[in-house]
């Protein structure tokens, strides 16, 4: 079984870069929306509240231990599309600009990692979903 205090601070560190994200994100909707924009995204003011509010919404649900496995597991999809969209290929030909985007790139895949491996074990006991099982 695993142990509750390493699984809380899973959670805890994955929540500080997806609350605070989606809180800016939807406190400046219009330089959200000016940004997927410019990734070629349709509907790029929608997605900028989809994002925002999900990186909000499922960071929170992270960080308290709610429907963990299933937010853990569309957390490990988002990190992977966003890492895509938002970085392979970019650059410009600078190589400096594109290693940095390339190591941005396997930062979200590791993320992605991170939220599969809190998918396949759950939150813990220091949790809610840890309380109701």
């Amino acid at each position: 079984m695993p142990s509750a205090i390493p699984l809380l601070l899973s959670r805890l560190l994955l929540a500080a870069l997806f609350v605070p994200a989606g809180l800016q994100t939807l406190t400046n909707i219009p330089g959200s929306t000016g940004y997927f924009a410019g990734l070629g995204l349709p509907m790029p003011a929608l997605a900028a509240w989809g994002v925002g509010l999900f990186e909000l919404i499922g960071g929170l649900a992270i960080l308290l231990g709610l429907q963990t496995r299933f937010a853990a597991a569309l957390f490990s999809v988002f990190c992977i599309v966003a890492g895509f969209l938002g970085h392979y290929g970019h650059g410009d030909g600078d190589p400096t600009l594109t290693f940095l985007h390339t190591q941005m790139l396997m930062k979200d895949i590791a993320i992605a990692g991170g939220f599969l491996a809190l998918a396949a074990v759950g939150a813990g006991a220091f949790s809610i979903d840890g309380r109701r099982g």
